[in-house]
């Protein structure tokens, strides 16, 4: 039996320091398609993945909903896997996703978290992480979210939305059937949780989401997650 053809869509944006490490571990995969899209990087990101001999889409915007958008209408796989640039994909992957995709009731999946750090705080942030996946069949965009492409089609895709976008589509795909979470993790880049902290990051991600189930425009909060320095120890 023929197995299907998983499309992994990266959508980028000056990732010249990751995107080599991430694509090296994937570019001779058989059985895998590999489309990254760039929103207009500004180093050297674009060239980095064309030595590669890998396919790139450019997006009007850089925007990570329209990326990934536009990276799925150019898949020609049958299963639709959307990873961050500064994420890692275990061993087994693909075998990973075509067993959770089988399950009775379920429409789509994603990875559990591990984060690239020794700190002792993270491993707490990736037991939250975990445990709300899990328990809320809420994963987020860094944990790899996969799925059919037809059920991707089906709902038209991810919303037009600045910031959140996972969130929303997660939600909606709740709607349609079961959120599977794979008993093996990706690792991703500690780097976020670097720059405010850990404390400080993990609070405002959290009045991100609150935000969002307030109903304050996803502009207004994208400008806010990317005025983090507000939060800084320097800032005044």
């Amino acid at each position: 039996m023929t197995q299907p053809l998983v499309s992994i869509i990266i959508p980028v944006f000056n990732e010249a320091t990751t995107i080599v490490q991430t694509l090296w571990r994937l570019k001779d995969d058989v059985g895998v398609e590999l489309i990254v899209v760039d929103g207009g990087s500004q180093d050297d990101t674009v060239e980095l993945v064309l030595q590669m001999g890998v396919k790139v889409i450019s997006s009007p915007i850089p925007e990570r909903a329209q990326q990934m958008n536009i990276g799925a209408a150019a898949a020609r796989g049958d299963i639709l896997l959307f990873l961050h640039a500064d994420t890692q994909l275990p061993q087994n992957y693909q075998k990973i996703v075509q067993m959770t995709l089988a399950k009775e009731r379920v429409i789509a999946g994603a990875f559990e978290l591990a984060i690239d750090s020794q700190q002792w705080s993270l491993r707490l942030v990736e037991k939250m992480v975990n445990w709300r996946s899990r328990l809320c069949s809420l994963p987020y965009g860094d944990q790899a979210i996969f799925l059919d492409k037809r059920v991707f089609q089906d709902l038209g895709g991810f919303a037009n939305l600045p910031i959140m976008e996972d969130f929303e589509f997660i939600q909606r795909l709740k709607r349609r059937g079961k959120i599977a979470l794979a008993p093996v993790a990706v690792l991703t880049s500690d780097r976020r949780w670097q720059k405010l902290g850990v404390l400080k990051t993990t609070l405002i991600n959290q009045l991100i989401i609150v935000g969002y189930y307030l109903g304050i425009s996803p502009t207004r909060l994208r400008h806010f997650y990317h005025n983090r320095r507000l939060f800084s120890k320097n800032s005044k």
